[in-house]
């Protein structure tokens, strides 16, 4: 943990300290609903990443395609 990180972590305990129990238990559970939220989201990303892109046509079909759509212009540079 980095400095700031245990600035930052002193400053918010010192602004709790004023809370009565029940508030302190009820922040206790969003944090941690939180946390279980910000784990889901990862793996999430992670797994959506995967298959991009669909399509019924093979690898051979999509590749012929790409090919053949590529159009060339002959131009003469002149220097």
């Amino acid at each position: 943990m980095t400095v700031t990180e245990r600035y930052i972590i002193d400053t918010y305990s010192a602004l709790f300290e004023g809370l009565n129990p029940l508030s302190k238990i009820e922040l206790l559970e969003k944090l941690a609903k939180s946390l279980k939220q910000e784990r889901k989201n990862k793996s999430k990303d992670f797994f959506s990443s995967f298959g991009a892109f669909a399509s019924e046509k093979s690898a051979e079909e999509i590749a012929k395609e790409i090919r053949e759509s590529r159009k060339f212009r002959k131009q003469d540079i002149k220097l």
